[in-house]
């Protein structure tokens, strides 16, 4: 194969370097859909020609856990420039997801170094970039540096729900990444949630009422006691009985 035959996932960018933009970037986040762990969003500048042509490079998703670690290792080697922008939970609780999103994308281009001249997004526009972009339909497919982006955004929030799988082990963040899957439900209904989850997402908020309602009902109220399951010894040790 010739590596300078234009293909599809390239031809984007081959295209807007005939017009004279020679540093491309894409951007893509991970976890907006999540109800745990945080947002993660990315930036990639891959370089033009041969070294841009990274083996196996793909949109996160159609990747395994495995081709996605080797991807990741390739961009971070081959890149131009890359960032990464990690949003806490309590931000996206505070702000609400499309307005963090919007600025981590956003906080994500801007902190790349050399700065690019072109931006290509995954799906919506990211107003306040001071240079020419666009939003591309389903971008992590169809552009090489979106693709980059969304696998370096998808490895790094990836290994941080290993960690906090190491931390909460009963969610098994390690299996769903925070997603909301029949194992996660179901370990939100027996545990109730964790610092971790997302207070915006309505089961969320549903399993932490339900849990302090069940909590409220086995708990008496403080400095009471039921004789009926005390001892006469212990109740004469009271002082109870005099």
């Amino acid at each position: 194969m010739d590596d300078d035959r234009p293909d599809a996932l390239w031809e984007m960018e081959r295209r807007l370097r005939r017009r004279g933009f020679e540093a491309i970037a894409g951007a893509d986040e991970a976890g907006r859909g999540a109800c745990a762990g945080p947002l993660v969003a990315a930036a990639c500048v891959l370089p033009a020609g041969r070294r841009g042509r990274v083996p196996e490079l793909a949109d996160s998703k159609l990747l395994t856990a495995a081709a996605r670690e080797r991807v990741y290792a390739e961009v971070v080697e081959r890149a131009v420039a890359w960032s990464v922008v990690i949003i806490p939970v309590e931000d996206l609780d505070a702000r609400g997801m499309h307005v963090t999103n919007i600025e981590a994308l956003r906080r994500a281009v801007c902190t790349l170094e050399p700065g690019p001249d072109y931006v290509l997004t995954d799906g919506f526009p990211v107003p306040g970039l001071a240079r020419p972009t666009l939003a591309v339909w389903k971008g992590d497919r169809v552009a090489a540096c979106v693709a980059a982006a969304s696998v370096l955004a998808k490895v790094t929030r990836d290994r941080i729900m290993l960690d906090l799988h190491e931390r909460w082990p009963e969610y098994d963040f390690a299996g769903h990444k925070g997603y909301i899957t029949e194992v996660h439900s179901a370990a939100l209904e027996r545990h109730g949630p964790c610092p971790q989850h997302r207070m915006r997402f309505v089961n969320v908020r549903s399993a932490r009422d339900a849990h302090a309602r069940r909590a409220a009902e086995v708990t008496p109220p403080s400095g009471m006691v039921d004789d009926g399951d005390m001892s006469p010894s212990l109740i004469a040790a009271t002082g109870e009985l005099g």
